[in-house]
């Protein structure tokens, strides 16, 4: 495959004069590679963007302000064109304050078509009998000078965004799903990162069936691995593994020696963080009682006799609009929505669109099924 041609943008007047060339776009392909696996704030470090007459790699760690494209994105009357773009759309908007309006996924348009694969590569196979090279997926963006076959990479992946947008639009279309697609898209779109306020325990698998005991303990392993990450510039995980520190708070080792007895560190991590790692068991074990952590736990309204019927009954009837769409059970109507309709079961269509998270494609579509489940299961 020969390798797409692009330019390589690493200055200020160089951007600018970018912003200017996109502004005359109707359609602008877009993707980003960051470095989360390498440091401890993620951050871009490479913008590609395409359109029918060029491809462009903007080096963001060259040019960390992007304010002359923040207009391109934000302008309505251009498309622009993501391949899976939750992740994106939370970090230009967390590194830079931008937003994006008038979204395109191609990824969730190939949900909507009921595409039983929707990652780029299987798709461009389909469709264009295009192999992306993989190679470069979990490397460091963030190192400098980037290598010609990492750059080639960057570029082919925006290179065929723009006809297969073109091609599902006309798909979604033939099939009367675009207005249900430009909905989601527009959802998407307005997805912000946010610093999650909640204690570092409750991203750990397993951390919800320990003691509030063994929670404090564990908090404040995760603090201590926090901060050797910070100071390091590295990713918490490559300093010590959630399953380790979620062992310690278990086991309580109180000791150097308790602690190599369970063989859940190499030598070279008990040098590094042994003494440490007990040092924090100790501390969090005299922490008062009342001041023990608790796990989150959301509470659900009480079910009525009712609950399990209509739950049983949207379950199956789900499987009914899967095979009559040709759409992924969970993604026409998932597990938490089909729960909070059980429990709190509208009995009009206006009631329906009260409930948080769900949509109007999906009141549209399924509402009339949804409240004659209701009428009938009570």
């Amino acid at each position: 495959m020969k390798p797409p041609d692009f330019r390589w943008i690493d200055q200020k007047d160089d951007l600018e004069k970018l912003a200017r060339d996109l502004s005359r776009e109707t359609a602008i392909a877009i993707d980003l590679e960051a470095d989360s696996l390498f440091h401890f704030h993620e951050k871009i470090c490479l913008i590609q963007l395409a359109c029918p007459r060029f491809i462009c790699l903007v080096d963001t760690l060259n040019i960390p302000d992007l304010r002359p494209l923040a207009p391109i994105f934000s302008n309505p009357d251009i498309q622009k064109i993501f391949h899976g773009s939750d992740y994106d759309i939370r970090s230009l908007y967390r590194d830079y304050e931008i937003e994006v309006v008038n979204l395109f996924d191609t990824e969730l348009a190939c949900r909507f078509l009921g595409l039983k694969q929707s990652g780029l590569n299987a798709v461009l196979t389909e469709r264009f009998d295009v192999v992306l090279d993989k190679r470069f997926q979990k490397k460091d963006w963030s190192e400098r000078p980037l290598s010609k076959e990492m750059q080639e990479y960057a570029a082919r992946d925006v290179q065929y965004l723009i006809p297969l947008a073109k091609e599902l639009q006309e798909n979604l279309t033939s099939m009367g799903r675009l207005a249900w697609f430009h909905e989601e898209c527009q959802l998407i779109s307005q997805v912000r990162y946010t610093e999650s306020s909640q204690p570092r325990f409750v991203k750990v698998k397993g951390a919800g069936r320990l003691h509030p005991r063994n929670l404090a303990v564990l908090e404040s392993l995760l603090m201590y691995r926090d901060d050797i990450a910070m100071k390091k510039d590295k990713p918490p995980f490559k300093i010590l593994g959630n399953p380790i520190l979620l062992e310690i708070s278990i086991k309580l080792p109180r000791s150097i020696d308790a602690l190599e007895r369970l063989r859940i560190l190499s030598g070279r991590q008990l040098g590094m963080h042994g003494d440490d790692l007990i040092k924090r068991v100790l501390t969090a074990l005299e922490i008062p009682e009342t001041e023990f952590p608790v796990f989150p736990r959301h509470t659900e309204p009480a079910k009525d006799n009712g609950y399990a019927r209509r739950l049983n009954a949207l379950k199956q009837i789900r499987l009914t609009w899967s095979q009559s769409l040709s759409m992924d059970p969970g993604f026409i109507c998932n597990n938490a929505l089909l729960n909070r309709i059980a429990l709190n079961p509208p009995a009009t269509k206006e009631a329906l669109t009260m409930l948080p998270g769900i949509k109007f494609w999906q009141i549209n579509t399924l509402g009339d099924d949804i409240l004659k489940i209701i009428r009938e299961t009570g």
